[in-house]
């Protein structure tokens, strides 16, 4: 059988779990030596409390090489496999963590960057070119959600997070249309902006403060909401606001985290004990050493960074998953790594 966009995307979970998907052409392929000792000298304790989320016995593994921007992982516990977005390839991926396959799960993906799941568990995805939001319904039918604010085009929805009342919250800053590399160039109509879908399906501003909204999440009881501002200067932060008790309204902006002159944020996600895991790399500073900076830095809920995973590539975006939503799966440029740790995800 060939896995076209068409029949893949139709599969059922359990349909899709049980197909053997090709293997597929590399674009970048980089060779991994994990560390053949314990514990690995990979994942680095910055502070104490972190040891007790270190597993003496696990170290980082390669489960997927071979694309060019990897972004927006999310897990699929009811079939066993990893959905990942290879932005500028214009696809998406797949590993299925029986089988260890890896393969594409849709192309083209309309240069797609973030994903998550409805309270239904359905697919829902962040388009660059469609400069849209969609939800893939459980017959593999594509469903619109949002595409313009007050009759104006959204600009490039990049990350996106689904809240317990079903309401589902999402980054739009003009990354996807600055240049061709991950969708197509053109002028934002809109300025950069958090929206958010109500579960009626209508859209709503949460803010248009933030310069280059990123990744975004909420604290394990939803009482705080975090989010990455991207082209923040001097350096990158993540912003902590309250949640009001309807649900929506935000209040009390700090800085939770910020990343020095060197280091710079993209997506993360949150644990059930509030510690915030975020991709993490070099800014891009002339004196910034990407060896040290590549990976995923852990914060406490104060914003204490606590503990680091080295990885030899830049860490865009990560995501919870495995039987007991334990397995940290690491989105890194052209590789996914993955590591079991002593803690699970908070969604």
């Amino acid at each position: 059988m060939v896995y076209t966009r068409r029949n893949v995307i139709a599969m059922s979970g359990a349909a899709l779990a049980s197909a053997v998907l090709p293997k597929v052409a590399s674009a970048q392929s980089f060779e991994f030596k994990p560390n053949q000792r314990y514990p690995d000298p990979a994942i680095e304790i910055l502070d104490p409390s972190f040891a007790k989320y270190r597993l003496f016995s696990s170290s980082v593994e390669q489960i997927a090489t071979g694309n060019r921007w990897l972004e927006g992982p999310v897990w699929f516990g009811d079939g066993r496999y990893l959905l990942v977005s290879d932005v500028p390839n214009n696809r998406i991926m797949r590993y299925d963590e029986a089988t260890g396959t890896w393969g594409v799960f849709r192309s083209p993906s309309n240069f797609s960057n973030g994903n998550a799941r409805d309270l239904e568990g359905r697919l829902i995805t962040c388009e660059h070119l469609t400069r849209r939001v969609t939800r893939t319904e459980h017959d593999g039918e594509i469903t619109v959600l949002a595409d313009n604010y007050k009759g104006k085009k959204l600009n490039s929805p990049n990350d996106i997070v689904c809240k317990s009342d079903g309401s589902i919250w999402f980054t739009d800053p003009p990354f996807g249309i600055a240049g061709e590399w991950e969708g197509e160039k053109a002028t934002p109509e809109l300025p950069h902006s958090v929206y958010r879908i109500a579960p009626d399906g209508k859209l709503g501003l949460v803010t248009d403060e933030l310069n280059g909204p990123n990744g975004l999440a909420f604290s394990p009881d939803e009482k705080k909401f975090y989010v990455v501002e991207g082209r923040a200067q001097p350096n990158r932060v993540i912003w902590s606001y309250d949640v009001g008790k309807d649900g929506v309204t935000l209040s009390n902006k700090k800085v939770l985290v910020t990343a020095d002159d060197k280091g710079g944020l993209d997506g993360f996600k949150v644990d059930v004990d509030g510690n915030l895991w975020c991709g993490w790399g070099s800014s891009g500073a002339a004196d910034a050493k990407a060896e040290l900076l590549d990976g995923v830095k852990v914060f406490n809920s104060a914003g204490k960074a606590i503990g680091f995973i080295h990885l030899p590539e830049r860490c865009p975006n990560l995501v919870f998953g495995g039987a007991k939503k334990n397995r940290l799966f690491m989105a890194s440029s052209h590789s996914v790594y993955a590591l079991y740790v002593e803690t699970r995800g908070a969604v």
